[in-house]
């Protein structure tokens, strides 16, 4: 009596071709681009952009050292804003910039100024703070 047996083997393994280690991206040389600086009470928030949007440089008066009150500061948004223009203008080559305004902070007029210092001019300031119109729902309404 003849027995069929099967053999199990281990399945083979495929050997992919070693692929090409993706390494870093060239810097990208921009010559106009946005500035969009977001100016709370506690804190300036400042962000270089390209005109499709994507973000060059960003920098923040918290990243920069400043702690607690300090970070709403006219002064502390002066020195994030000339650490991100440094880089925008050093790396990229950004010569020229439209300006993009939103909230109410102390650090709107002196982050703008700090663009001008540094060497790059300035197209247009658009000022994107949002207004209520209409404003919040009433908490209890009068009822008829």
């Amino acid at each position: 009596m003849a027995e069929n047996t099967t053999v199990k083997t281990a399945p083979e393994v495929e050997q992919k071709a070693p692929t090409k280690a993706k390494g870093k991206k060239g810097k990208r040389i921009v010559q106009a681009g946005e500035v969009h600086i977001q100016a709370t009470f506690n804190n300036t928030i400042v962000s270089v952009t390209d005109k499709k949007g994507e973000i060059i440089a960003a920098s923040s008066a918290g990243a920069n050292g400043f702690r607690g009150s300090k970070k709403g500061t006219a002064y502390a948004a002066q020195i994030a804003a000339e650490k991100v223009a440094e880089i925008a203008k050093r790396d990229h080559g950004m010569n020229s910039v439209d300006v993009f305004v939103k909230g109410i902070g102390l650090g709107r007029d002196s982050a703008i100024r700090a663009f001008s210092t540094v060497g790059i001019s300035i197209n247009s300031i658009t000022d994107k703070t949002p207004i209520p119109h209409g404003g919040c729902r009433p908490k209890g309404e009068r009822k008829p």
